[in-house]
């Protein structure tokens, strides 16, 4: 993993790793090896919370010295006032310096309300969007395999000149493979920061480099090669008391 990073980072443009405490359910003793993994390839960590006032994620991260935090499913600025009334009671000021706040635009709900969403955001100095494109399509009634479609791209053209005007990062995700290239690069065309698969996250300077398939497939193997890691983890937990269970079953015949 630490190789795929190295790799990456030189090659195809690679910025961070990404952990879920929300729709992964990352635990804490994985967002350790997730932490030393990427310290190791000198990646940064972005961690996406469980909600947008999950206070105890918040403090998490921030006693970890998480790079990026990401809230999820903000979908009208009542939402988003409360996930910045969240940062500001977990980080000081002079803390808020080190980080960058994003949150999740990943619904339809949450793009009708942009621009006020964008007010906020700018007002209260968070770095920017996380345009969620699995859960946005959904959230339209379209299938998976629309997520390449103009009825997707043109919502986040959209977003992508609101982020543009105002000064916000924007990060493409959901989904992403060498089929998303070109809806990445028409983006890029106008205003993208970085995009991301499930565990890897690019700098948007990488959709220029002619091999950045390569780099996509070998994201993709980092993320395999995480899960392998994650079952032979707990494989070993599950089976290390196993000797002891079976001497005292056949001991005092138990049932087993």
């Amino acid at each position: 993993m630490v190789d795929l990073l190295l790799k990456g980072k030189e090659k195809f443009g690679y910025l961070a790793v990404k952990a879920e405490f929300e729709a992964e359910g990352t635990r804490i003793d994985e967002l350790f090896r997730l932490m030393d993994i990427a310290g190791t390839a000198q990646v940064k960590l972005t961690v996406k919370i469980g909600g947008c006032e999950a206070i105890r994620d918040l403090l998490e991260a921030k006693q970890l010295g998480v790079d990026y935090i990401v809230a999820p499913m903000v979908e009208t600025p009542y939402a988003l006032s409360k996930y910045v009334q969240a940062v500001h009671k977990t980080y000081s000021e002079e803390d808020r310096n080190d980080v960058d706040f994003l949150f999740n635009m990943e619904t339809i709900t949450a793009f009708d309300h942009r621009e006020d969403i964008a007010k906020i955001a700018v007002e209260n100095s968070l770095a920017g969007i996380v345009f969620g494109r699995s859960d946005y399509s959904g959230s339209k009634g379209l299938s998976a395999d629309q997520i390449e479609s103009e009825n997707v791209t043109s919502d986040i053209l959209v977003t992508a000149e609101l982020c543009k005007k105002n000064n916000l990062d924007l990060v493409v995700g959901g989904a992403v493979s060498n089929a998303s290239v070109p809806s990445l690069k028409q983006i890029k065309s106008i205003h993208l920061t970085r995009f991301e698969t499930r565990k890897v996250i690019f700098d948007s300077r990488a959709l220029e480099i002619p091999d950045i398939e390569e780099g996509l497939f070998n994201a993709v193997q980092f993320e395999l090669l995480w899960l392998m890691n994650k079952r032979d983890y707990y494989s070993t937990i599950s089976q290390e008391d196993t000797k002891r269970f079976d001497t005292l079953v056949n001991r005092w015949g138990l049932p087993n």
